[in-house]
């Protein structure tokens, strides 16, 4: 069994053709997105690396940190008001 993946971003939509037209060359995102795809998790620590083979399946730890990095960036996500 196998962590639950993210979207290919490069999938075709409707408008516009691919995800990743949504996001700007220069967003910080691009570079989360490489940055962490070239770590090897594993040796860096990080636990259930290897999904499990029984039970439902987790997020893949690669996206969860992804998504923890940007967010920890300030100006990122914009309080409720």
């Amino acid at each position: 069994m196998t962590h639950i993946p993210g979207f290919d971003r490069s999938q075709l939509l409707p408008l516009p053709e691919a995800i990743d037209d949504y996001v700007s060359v220069d967003n910080p995102v691009r570079f989360i997105n490489a940055f962490v795809d070239g770590l090897d998790l594993k040796a860096a620590g990080f636990e259930r690396v290897e999904a499990k083979a029984t039970g439902r399946p987790g997020y893949a730890p690669g996206d969860l940190l992804k998504l923890y990095i940007y967010v920890s960036q300030p100006g990122s996500v914009e309080p409720p008001s």
